[in-house]
């Protein structure tokens, strides 16, 4: 019998806003809500890009004016929605009109035999080049002949062709909610995503902690790219070019395992299980899949699942850009047979199933607490969905090792028949949707359309619901399945799954005869949806699919399982967490948006553990780390 791993609690940061409490989902449909949930989800985002500030029990403007929430919708909505999900690149991050890079070039001697110029001493080269003559040396500046050909590098500035990407909230800063030291982009989302999830459960972490072995929690997170700001790996690795010292933080900070590592010490004080699993733009879903099996296994019976991304540089942009991966500039004005770039609307860059050109980059960073059911009952959490299963597959041989192949095929197909095992065929057919990878490239809208339709097709699935929420907020790669799985969430809570809104007309080499793609909303209802399935195709052959059931569906297997008396129980207990859950969430509403972060708090030395035979006692943790009385090889001794 397996445990059953339970979402409990999930937060984030992308283009759409944050993730807990749906704020992320909400922004995707916000014209579909209701008055009063549209005029929150703008107040919340205000909030949040500091438009407005909360004091006292009242919004204000920075000038100093009292704003109502109907106010603030109409004073800031367009703002809003002009600065969130996919836009030209804010020069908060790097001007696309200017980006530098060096030209280098050969100067040549013409006067003389020699090349002369003047410069600073303090700047000399050590040692000096044998063609080098200093001519004139004073107190700072020095004279120089060269007698040979000099091979310099000029600064230049160049317009960039790819000017949009899914970035987040304008002028939300996620360093902002603790106290961050230089730290890259991506830790600093990591740090607050992580935050949001632990927060958003109305479990307090420390009452888990008490509560589980110390061994019995783990923890699996991890980036595509790795840290490639300046205050990572991207710093380290031009500072030679650059002229620029080394930090002792930017090789160590920029490791793809920073999305784990950070969080694990400085969020979450955690001594079990730990990875980063890099799956290409499955690795959310590889990371998942091994939290699924710990609990089901019962390794671990508590979870923290995610990954984070901060793409969008100059250098990484290029490179997806040199593949022909990327949708750009000249592209759009082909497709769309506009007349020039200044007409491009950067906000319809990214067009699943459509006629497109390239995927748009984004960033984010998603993490998700799970629970096995039976601590779920014991702590009266939330139960926001369950995850029963991960597939994972690779491609086989094939021509391109960036080409999509075989595996899609089998993860999908063995997601839909475990489906079909847990909530029957009739659910399976009529209540379920699909989150596609949808990476808005030629290539996948005919491949994932054709996985998605074989497969509809082998289990008897007709207008099977498809959506892509990169169609709002790019595609963030190592963070793409996360971003999946937040929107995913919301349609349980306000019953719409989010049309692709740049699918104008699906195109002509799409395979859709067994496929409903989504050009708008589609309401479902809270309840009309069992399950839904989250697919990735990841490069070098990464393919995940992962079953999601609803909150629904979870809590009659639990009441199968546990019994009806342990889900009334249950329901009172959680009253309390739902509770303290609503108390964060109108916290975070007011503006009070801190993470939690631990540096150099309750520091654990060799000295505060003590070890016997059987056991070990951590100083500050409740329960033991217990060894294991028999081996699972005894059948062999």
């Amino acid at each position: 019998m397996s445990n059953l791993p339970i979402i409990v609690g999930y937060g984030g940061i992308n283009a759409a806003g944050r993730s807990s409490f749906h704020q992320m989902y909400k922004r995707l449909v916000i014209d579909s809500l209701d008055e009063k949930q549209r005029q929150q989800t703008y107040v919340e985002l205000a909030l949040m890009m500091k438009l407005v500030t909360y004091k006292d029990g009242t919004y204000l403007s920075y000038d100093g004016q009292r704003l109502s929430l109907k106010d603030i919708q109409e004073r800031f909505g367009k703002t809003i929605k002009e600065n969130t999900l996919i836009r030209e690149i804010s020069p908060e991050l790097f001007d696309v009109e200017t980006v530098q890079f060096n030209h280098t070039s050969t100067i040549a001697p013409a006067v003389d035999n020699a090349v002369s110029f003047i410069m600073k001493k303090k700047q000399l080269p050590d040692p000096l080049p044998s063609s080098w003559q200093i001519t004139t040396d004073d107190n700072e500046m020095v004279s120089i002949k060269v007698t040979d050909n000099l091979n310099v590098s000029v600064a230049q500035a160049r317009k960039q062709n790819v000017q949009a990407a899914a970035q987040m909230p304008q002028g939300f800063l996620p360093g902002d909610t603790y106290p961050e030291r230089n730290h890259p982009r991506g830790v600093q989302m990591s740090v607050y995503a992580a935050s949001d999830a632990i927060q958003s459960m109305g479990i307090p972490w420390e009452d888990v902690l008490n509560h589980v072995a110390p061994d019995e929690i783990s923890v699996y997170a991890g980036s595509l790219m790795g840290q490639m700001d300046e205050d990572g790996l991207g710093g380290l690795l031009t500072s030679w070019l650059t002229g620029k010292e080394v930090r002792s933080t930017q090789l160590s900070l920029g490791l793809t395992s920073m999305c784990t590592d950070f969080i694990s010490s400085y969020v979450l004080s955690n001594l079990g299980s730990t990875g980063s699993h890099q799956g290409a733009c499955a690795s959310f879903l590889y990371n998942l899949e091994h939290a699924v099996q710990d609990i089901q296994q019962g390794k671990s019976r508590v979870a923290v699942v995610g990954s984070a991304e901060a793409p969008i540089t100059p250098e990484i942009i290029e490179g997806f850009n040199s593949m022909g991966a990327l949708a750009n500039s000249d592209k759009i004005v082909e497709l769309d047979k506009l007349l020039n770039k200044e007409s491009v609307d950067h906000s319809r860059n990214s067009r699943p199933f459509a006629k497109n050109c390239g995927f748009t980059i984004g960033e984010s960073a998603q993490y998700i607490v799970l629970f096995d059911d039976k601590l779920v009952l014991e702590l009266g959490a939330n139960i926001l969905g369950a995850i029963p299963s991960v597939y994972i597959n690779a491609d086989g041989n094939k021509k391109s090792i960036t080409a999509p192949g075989a595996g899609n095929y089998i993860t999908l197909a063995k997601a839909v028949a475990s489906a079909k095992q847990l909530i029957g065929e009739e659910a399976l057919q009529h209540r379920t949707f699909v989150q596609a990878h949808g990476s808005s490239t030629p290539l996948n809208r005919i491949t994932e359309s054709h996985v998605l339709d074989s497969v509809a097709q082998a289990f008897d699935i007709n207008n099977w619901p498809v959506t892509a929420v990169k169609s709002y907020v790019g595609h963030s790669l190592a963070s793409a399945s996360g971003d999946q799985l937040a929107a995913t969430l919301g349609v349980w809570e306000y019953g719409f799954i989010p049309g692709i809104p740049t699918l104008d007309q699906v195109a002509d080499d799409v395979h859709n005869q067994r496929l409903e793609l989504l050009q708008h909303h589609k309401d479902v209802g809270s309840e009309g949806i069992d399950a839904a399935f989250i697919n990735s195709k990841g490069f070098g052959g990464n393919n995940a699919t992962a079953l999601v059931l609803s909150p629904q569906v979870t809590r009659k297997m639990l009441e199968k399982r546990h019994g009806n008396m342990s889900m009334l129980s249950h329901k009172e207990s959680n009253k309390k967490t739902m509770e303290t859950a609503d108390s964060y969430h109108q916290s975070i509403s007011s503006g009070d948006n801190k993470s939690i972060y631990k540096f150099g708090k309750n520091i654990v030395k060799g000295t505060d553990m003590t070890i016997s035979a059987t056991s070990i006692k951590v100083a500050g943790y409740q329960q033991k780390v217990t060894f294991a009385t028999s081996s699972p090889y005894n059948d062999m001794l």
